[in-house]
C-alpha cells in the first residue's frame, strides 16, 4: 500500500500553509492524561512502525500514484517536494525521530517522541507523518499500558493470597483477543504489546510480529484447549466422552489442558461429570485440568450467589431431588445449593483444597480460567470475592478478548502529536495551542527533551546540560535501534521491581 497516502487527507495541503522562509519544524507525542486514571504509560511499538513504514525509500511510481489520487480527491499534491526527496535524498525520508526506550514506564504529560525534519526544503514532512506515527504509537502503547496495570492489579492479589506470586503472574492474563480486533495488524502489534507484561496468548500474529520486528523467537505460550464446537459435536449425551477424550489426549503428567464447561449446564458438568465421573481419571493422569465456565455473570458463576439476592435469579437451572438430569426451575422452586456454591465451591467439595502458607485455599488437581466478560472491572470483582471466600488467586487465570485489544482508543491516554517549535529565517520560535474552551489541550512549546533525576522524569527545553532519555530511533531513512523483545521485557520488569 502506498505510504504517501497513509495520511489524513488535509495533510496534502499543508506544505503551502506554513509561514514564508520556514525551514524546520519540531513536533512531539505525549499522553495528556487518562480516561481510566492511568498515571503513567508503557512505551512500545515505534520500532515496529519505523521498520514497517519508514525503512524503505519511496519510489517514483508511489509519488505518481499519490499525485493522481490526491488530485482526483480534490486536494493539491506537493509533487515538487516529493521529487526533491527522490532526487536529493534517494527517496529516504529526511526526518529525525527520537523517543524513550521501548519498555520504559513514563508518567503522563511528558514527551515520549520528538520528530523534526533534517532538510530545510522539507519542513512540511514533520507534520505530514503525524497520522502514521501517532496511530503506530498510541495503539500498542495503550494496550501495553492496560496490561501493565492489570498485571499490577492481579499481582496485588497474588502477593496477598499466593505462595509464589512472581512465578505465577506471567500466565494470569491470557490474550483471547485476535478474533475481536479490526485487522490482522492490530492483532499482531496489539497482541505483542500485551506480552510485554504477560506470557500467555492465543494470538499467533503477535508471535510473528515478535519474530520479525523484535528478534524474539517465541514471545508467548499456550496450552491445548477445547472450544464449544469440539464439545457439542459429541452431542449432549456424549458430553462426558468429550471431556474424557480431552483427558486421554492431552492429560499427561505435569501438563495442562483446558476444557470449556458451559456448552449446556456448567454446574452439572462441574459437579457430576468432572467432579465425580472423571475425578479419579484426572487425579491419576497427573495433569492439571483448567476448567472454563464461559457464560453468565462471571463473579457469580465462579464464586456463587449471595443468598440474600437469590430472589432475583439470573440462572434458571436446578438439580431435581429425583430424576437423572438437571432441568429448568419454576418460580418458587427451592434455590439449588450449587448456585450458592458456584464453580469454585463445587470444585472444592469434589477435589478438595490445600491451605497455602498465607492461609488461603488452593484447589487440588484443577484450576479455573474465566474467558467471558473479562475486563478490568470484572477481574477486580472476581479476585476480591475469591479473597473474601478464602480462595487464593492461584486458582484462577483470565482470558481477555475484545476488552484487551479492541476496547481502547486514542483518548484512553489522551494521546496527541503537536508542533512545538518552528525555524523561520534561521530563528527557532515556540509554537503552541491554548484553547480557552479546554485547558486540558494546552500544548507544550519549544524544542523539547526528556530527562531523569533518580526515578523522576521531567520534560525540559532541549539543551546540552543534561543527559537525555530520548534515543534516536530513525534518521534520514535509517532505523538506528533494534531492541529485542527480551530487552523490552527486562526494562519493564526492572521498573516493576522498584515501584
Amino acid at each position: 500500500m502506498n505510504n504517501r497516502l497513509c495520511v489524513d487527507s488535509y495533510k496534502q495541503s499543508h506544505a503551502w500553509q506554513y509561514p514564508p522562509n520556514t525551514t524546520r519544524t519540531f513536533s512531539y507525542i505525549e499522553c495528556r492524561g487518562s480516561e481510566r486514571e492511568y498515571k503513567e504509560s508503557v512505551f512500545f511499538g515505534l520500532q515496529y512502525a519505523l521498520k514497517e513504514y519508514f525503512s524503505t525509500p519511496i519510489t517514483l511510481a508511489e509519488v505518481e500514484e499519490a499525485k493522481e489520487i490526491t488530485e482526483l480527491h480534490g486536494l493539491p499534491f506537493n509533487y515538487e517536494g516529493w521529487r526533491h526527496i527522490l532526487n536529493a535524498h534517494d527517496g529516504n525520508i529526511p526526518l529525525r525521530i527520537k523517543a524513550v526506550a521501548e519498555g520504559s514506564v513514563i508518567p503522563n504529560k511528558n514527551v515520549l517522541v520528538t520528530v523534526e525534519n533534517t532538510c530545510d526544503k522539507c519542513y512540511w514532512v514533520t507534520s505530514f507523518f503525524e497520522t502514521v506515527l501517532l496511530r503506530s504509537v498510541w495503539y500498542p502503547l495503550t494496550v501495553a499500558t492496560q496490561s501493565y496495570y492489570l498485571r499490577k492489579l492481579i499481582y496485588s492479589y497474588l502477593e496477598e493470597t499466593a505462595d509464589n506470586p512472581d512465578d505465577e503472574i506471567i500466565f494470569k492474563l491470557h490474550d483471547f483477543g485476535s478474533r475481536g480486533v479490526s485487522s490482522r495488524e492490530s492483532a499482531g502489534i496489539g497482541g505483542l504489546a500485551h506480552l510485554t507484561s504477560f506470557m500467555g496468548t492465543d494470538t499467533m500474529d503477535a508471535l510473528l510480529v515478535g519474530r520479525k520486528y523484535y528478534n524474539e523467537p517465541m514471545a508467548g505460550m499456550s496450552i491445548p484447549a477445547a472450544e464449544h464446537s469440539t464439545i457439542s459435536s459429541w452431542g449432549r449425551s456424549g458430553e462426558e466422552d468429550a471431556y474424557r477424550n480431552m483427558l486421554k489426549t492431552f492429560g499427561q503428567k505435569g501438563k495442562m489442558f483446558a476444557v470449556v464447561l458451559d456448552t449446556w449446564n456448567v454446574y452439572r458438568a462441574c459437579e457430576r461429570l468432572i467432579g465425580e465421573n472423571l475425578k479419579q481419571e484426572i487425579i491419576d493422569s497427573g495433569a492439571t485440568a483448567v476448567l472454563r465456565p464461559d457464560s453468565g455473570i462471571p463473579v457469580d458463576v465462579l464464586c456463587g450467589r449471595d443468598t440474600k439476592n437469590l430472589i432475583h435469579l439470573d440462572y434458571k437451572y436446578y438439580k431435581p431431588k429425583t430424576g437423572a438430569d438437571w432441568g429448568m426451575s419454576a418460580i418458587g422452586e427451592e434455590v439449588p445449593d450449587y448456585l450458592i456454591k458456584g464453580v469454585l465451591g463445587i470444585l472444592e467439595e469434589k477435589f478438595g483444597v490445600t491451605i497455602n502458607s498465607k492461609g488461603y485455599k488452593v484447589l487440588n488437581h484443577v484450576r479455573v480460567i474465566q474467558g467471558d466478560g473479562v475486563n478490568p472491572k470484572s477481574i477486580k470483582e472476581i479476585l476480591e470475592r475469591m479473597k473474601t471466600l478464602g480462595y487464593s488467586a492461584s486458582n484462577i487465570a483470565f482470558g481477555m478478548g475484545g476488552a484487551l485489544l479492541q476496547k481502547v482508543n486514542r483518548d484512553t491516554l489522551k494521546m496527541a502529536y503537536k508542533c512545538s517549535a518552528i525555524e523561520i529565517n534561521n530563528e527557532w520560535r515556540p509554537v503552541w495551542k491554548d484553547p480557552i474552551t479546554d485547558p486540558g489541550k494546552t500544548s507544550k512549546m519549544g524544542r523539547l527533551d526528556l530527562v531523569k533525576d533518580g526515578n523522576e522524569y521531567a520534560t525540559v527545553s532541549e539543551n546540552n546540560e543534561h543527559d537525555s532519555e530520548l534515543v534516536t530511533y530513525f534518521e534520514n531513512g535509517e532505523v538506528l535501534v533494534d531492541y529485542t523483545f527480551d530487552e523490552i521485557r527486562k526494562r519493564l520488569e526492572n521498573h516493576l521491581k522498584i515501584t
